[in-house]
């Protein structure tokens, strides 16, 4: 029963459909392992009463030839920023939520119940998913399944330890700056941040309760063991809302191509702008030898049309001020105080997070212009190429650092300090600001034995091209590997 645990979603449904385990079979497995494996904080809140009886009432389905959708019976866990029906959702444990019992569900986990998929369970996350680690007061840390002492990554770390761990069939995430792609590379997992759009967010907190607008920049989408599942859970949770859908309809292209030999790649692995630690830079690097003897024709050299340092202030510019919307009025003036009392010539990182935050609506859809100015050299790049590959993040899994100021934090790279939440926007911000699909791929392993991530970037709204070249990425450098210690 414990290699099922670390079956894809795909074979699992295979499993089911072939008899060899059953629907409540397959969830007591993964209830007892979130039991076992408690230490990683990972599943928060459970649905097992409940869940337990859909699963019963799949089983009798299933053995009188009856089907829900293509994930019948299968047992799923969600992000605990995203509102389920009847069951507590926190985004975090944050201390006004804890007491929030959704009345309806997010669009997502509607989609995933709809497909006949068994939601029992809800993984964690850091507060209202404002942090690239997985931490908090009411739930705890989730450490990295491959070295305890370091993050799993955020904020939908505890979906990717549930996948690194085997304690669910499939995950849905949330990424507004990385928050799938990152924490899948820490823990050796595959993760798809969609074409920005596709996958309605509703339900999605933050923002409060309630919010119907959907926030600029902010996706959601599958965390998994197999580019296939990443796949077959796109077409299930991709489409129109129920506003959109009287109109129109969403049918994504498929893989502009069959093999690896056939596609045309760029890789981006290193900038002065967002330097990649050594270790992680010389695996990539290796990932790329290993596609060329592979057959791949991989380009190092070709580049969107604009500098990575551009593309990060003006990602910075983006996020902050989406975000700041979600800021409680009075911490909103304070900074807003702040940024009208910096010097013009102070440009520090801490006054840009403050004029960001505080910017006038003009300069904001100024630029949100300019974003669609990247987003064309970005469509010339892939009249050229297909995809392009690129780190998720400057380092590994890096250690905790939960010191509350996370403007003051720092992050290690090569010896050098940089600002913490400024990784944010070198690697992560090149998809997330031009809408594209990115796909983080598991491929090995750093010398000091981390797991290594490597980013595909596609074309819009082919997300399938993106998918598909992570997969075959995969198969030649790398795929989901088991932790020791939690077989």
């Amino acid at each position: 029963m414990t290699d099922l645990a670390f079956r894809p979603a795909t074979a699992l449904l295979g499993a089911l459909e072939r008899k060899e385990t059953s629907s409540e079979e397959l969830l007591r497995l993964y209830l007892t392992r979130i039991e076992r494996l408690g230490s990683f904080h990972a599943v928060v809140t459970l649905d097992t009463d409940r869940a337990l009886a859909e699963a019963r009432a799949c089983d009798a389905e299933r053995a009188r030839g009856e089907r829900r959708g293509p994930l019948h019976g299968l047992p799923v866990t969600v992000k605990d920023s995203f509102e389920t029906a009847d069951l507590r959702t926190t985004s975090g444990g944050t201390p006004e939520l804890m007491a929030h019992v959704p009345a309806r569900d997010a669009t997502v986990v509607a989609r995933l119940k709809a497909a006949g998929a068994i939601v029992f369970g809800k993984t964690n996350l850091s507060t209202q998913a404002m942090d690239i680690q997985t931490y908090n007061a009411a739930f705890g840390t989730t450490p990295n399944p491959w070295d305890a002492s370091r993050t799993a990554g955020g904020s939908s770390g505890g979906s990717a330890v549930a996948m690194s761990t085997g304690l669910s069939a499939l995950e849905v995430g949330s990424d507004l700056g990385g928050s799938i792609r990152i924490p899948s590379a820490f823990c050796g997992v595959f993760g798809h941040r969609p074409s920005y759009g596709i996958v309605p967010t509703r339900g999605h907190i933050p923002g409060p309760p309630g919010t119907l607008a959907a926030p600029d920049l902010e996706t959601a989408g599958p965390i998994a063991r197999s580019a296939d599942d990443l796949d077959l859970a796109l077409r299930l949770l991709a489409g129109p809302d129920e506003g959109h859908a009287v109109a129109w309809r969403l049918e994504l292209p498929p893989p502009r191509r069959r093999g690896l030999s056939e596609y045309r790649l760029a890789a981006w692995l290193d900038d002065p702008a967002a330097p990649v630690d050594t270790a992680l830079r010389e695996r990539l690097e290796a990932v790329i030898g290993e596609l060329r003897a592979a057959g791949a024709e991989v380009d190092t050299e070709a580049r969107p049309g604009f500098a990575l340092a551009d593309n990060a202030r003006l990602f910075m510019q983006v996020l902050y001020g989406s975000m700041s919307a979600g800021l409680p009025e009075g911490q909103f003036e304070k900074i807003r105080a702040r940024a009208a009392a910096l010097a013009p010539e102070d440009d520090s990182f801490r006054a840009r997070l403050a004029r960001d935050t505080a910017q006038t609506h003009r300069e904001f859809d100024l630029a949100r212009e300019e974003r669609e100015r990247r987003r064309a050299r970005w469509a010339e790049l892939f009249e050229r190429y297909d995809a392009l590959l690129c780190p998720v993040f400057p380092t590994p899994a890096f250690p905790h650092d939960q010191s509350p100021d996370f403007a003051r934090r720092t992050l290690a790279v090569n010896g050098a300090h940089v600002p913490y939440l400024g990784t944010l926007l070198g690697w992560p911000a090149l998809s997330g600001l031009a809408s594209l699909p990115g796909t983080s791929a598991p491929v090995g392993f750093t010398r000091e034995g981390l797991p290594a991530g490597i980013q595909v970037v596609g074309p819009y709204l082919e997300d399938r091209t993106a998918i598909h070249v992570a997969k075959l990425v995969a198969e030649v450098a790398g795929g989901c590997v088991v932790p020791p210690g939690v077989e």
